[in-house]
């Protein structure tokens, strides 16, 4: 670790937007953590998430995807059972985790040398088309929801699905509406462009991206096209940058796209999920390896979101166990200083990278909350 990453990271450690462990480790062990000790390094088991590389990557705050596929036949039930595990995981390690779902509790479990642990749901899917359970979902202490997963719900459209509904529906509307009223972020990874702009137009609160890169440098869907990108500038927002390969690079772009046609093809049930744990996907990984991919790219993307909306719009939403391969540079969770190197050689302030790694995100989170109507 540099000294100018250990000094931003001690000031401001890194608050992240997106990590899948959970789901990942509901495939592996049941969510079983005496079979997979958080509290051990996991590199070997092939995850990129344990509590020493957390500490190792100046991580001080993370938001635990909460998600289900768009596939899953009771996705309420099956969300509860995912928040159920992210409570389990809490107290399993309270001296290292902390829940949190303000701003306030964030900064003080970082104080405390803990990493705050926040909630998204990464899917419209998975409210049930019911505004109760969207209410009941942020009681439970989910802070994001991703209106979109891979597939259009039935009032939001997708970005890798084909568009049906124009962006929104009026009931897609009233659940940005209803969000707001409560305080949640309105999450626009995933979504179409179109319903990044429907979504804006409605939403009286910070944009907010939660794992997400710029179209300008790779033209994957997934990624933030320029006029949205000045319009999270205009709401004072955040664009957490991912770090997913085929996000990053248009030739990684087409690897991914060749990925997902043979998982395809192989009869997955979710074509592009899950890949990394699927062992008849394996012969084709190697035999086509990831093509180049750099610490220095996952840079390019964060200096063009600040070009087009400005400095205080940059965020982290690494994706960690989500994914089938990181960039050089950015194996796991314990990456970050690499990341934070890098720009600081790109003439990065120390302000400016505190903003990146955490303040600029507990600012869009501090003014949703504020936003919200007292109940």
């Amino acid at each position: 670790m540099t000294e100018t990453s250990d000094r931003v990271l001690t000031a401001a450690p890194v608050l992240d937007g997106h990590n899948d462990l959970l789901w990942t480790l509901r495939g592996r062990c049941g969510y079983d953590f005496a079979h997979t000790d958080l509290a051990v390094d996991q590199s070997d088991a092939g995850l990129h998430t344990d509590l020493p590389r957390l500490r190792k990557g100046g991580v001080g705050g993370q938001f635990w995807s909460v998600w289900v596929p768009c596939s899953e036949p009771h996705p309420v039930t099956t969300t509860l059972e995912q928040i159920d595990a992210a409570y389990a995981m809490v107290r399993r390690y309270p001296a290292d985790l902390a829940f949190a779902t303000t701003a306030d509790e964030v900064e003080r479990a970082m104080a405390a040398g803990q990493v705050a642990s926040l909630l998204g749901a990464e899917g419209g899917h998975q409210i049930g088309n019911s505004l109760g359970t969207l209410r009941m979902l942020h009681r439970l202490g989910v802070r994001y929801l991703t209106l979109t997963h891979n597939d259009n719900t039935d009032w939001a459209d997708s970005a890798t699905d084909e568009p049906v509904h124009g962006g929104l529906t009026d009931f897609g509307r009233d659940v940005v509406r209803e969000m707001n009223r409560l305080g949640m972020l309105v999450d626009l990874s995933h979504v179409s462009a179109q319903t990044m702009h429907a979504a804006l137009d409605v939403s009286t609160t910070p944009a907010f991206f939660s794992h997400s890169s710029a179209r300008a440098l790779c033209s994957h869907p997934r990624n933030v096209p320029d006029d949205v990108l000045a319009r999270v500038g205009a709401t004072d927002g955040v664009v957490m940058v991912t770090f997913v390969p085929g996000f990053l690079t248009e030739e990684c772009h087409a690897w991914m796209d060749a990925m997902t046609a043979e998982e395809a093809r192989l009869g997955a049930t979710d074509p592009g999920v899950g890949a990394a744990d699927r062992a008849d996907i394996k012969p084709w990984l190697d035999a086509n390896p990831r093509p180049p991919c750099t610490v220095a790219d996952v840079a390019d993307h964060v200096e063009h979101v600040r070009e087009v909306a400005g400095v205080r719009a940059v965020g982290l939403g690494g994706d960690f166990d989500g994914i089938v391969a990181t960039p050089d540079g950015l194996p796991d969770v314990s990456g970050y200083p690499a990341l934070l190197a890098e720009l600081a050689d790109r003439g990065w302030s120390e302000s400016e990278l505190a903003g990146l790694t955490s303040r600029n995100a507990l600012r869009v989170v501090r003014e949703a909350l504020a936003a919200a109507e007292p109940r």
